[in-house]
C-alpha cells in the first residue's frame, strides 16, 4: 500500500483519482467548513480509495483533535487490510501531536466498527467514535 498526501488546493489530486472518488471527495469538501487533508490510498499503483481528515483544537480534550472526515475503500479493494494500513499510518504521523481520533461511526456499516474497535476506538455518543493518546 502507498500514500499520497495532497491539499485539496490543488488540481492534481482530482485528476489522479477515479471518478468514483473524485466524485465523492468533491461532495465531502462542499459540504465541510473545515479545511481538509486528503489523502490517496494505492493498492498495487491504483488508485483503491481515499479518506479526509481535519485538524481542529478541541477544548474538550485539551488539544488537537484530528477528526477523521471520511474514509472510502473502493469495493474491488475491500477486505485486504487498505484500513487497517491507514489508519496506522495516521496514528503514527500524527503520533505525539494529537490528544484525539474522532470519527463518526454509521451503525448499519458494522464492518468498519468491528475495525475501529480492534484499533482501540471507543464509542462516544451519536454515531461517533474516540481514541485517546496517552
Amino acid at each position: 500500500m502507498s500514500l499520497a498526501k495532497e491539499f485539496y488546493s490543488s488540481d492534481a489530486v482530482l485528476h489522479s483519482i477515479s471518478d468514483e472518488c473524485q466524485e465523492n471527495t468533491f461532495n465531502e469538501m462542499m459540504r465541510s467548513d473545515d479545511y481538509l487533508v486528503g489523502y490517496i490510498i494505492e493498492h498495487d499503483e491504483k488508485c483503491a480509495g481515499y479518506a479526509m481528515l481535519a485538524k481542529t483544537f478541541s477544548p474538550e480534550v485539551g488539544g488537537l483533535c484530528i477528526w477523521i472526515e471520511e474514509i472510502y475503500i473502493l469495493e474491488d479493494f475491500q477486505g485486504k487490510g487498505l484500513g487497517t494500513e491507514f489508519f496506522n499510518f495516521i496514528f503514527k504521523e500524527f503520533n505525539g501531536v494529537a490528544k484525539r481520533f474522532r470519527l463518526e461511526a454509521i451503525r448499519e456499516n458494522q464492518g468498519a466498527i468491528s475495525l475501529y474497535e480492534k484499533l482501540e476506538f471507543e464509542g462516544l455518543d451519536y454515531m461517533q467514535m474516540v481514541k485517546d493518546e496517552n
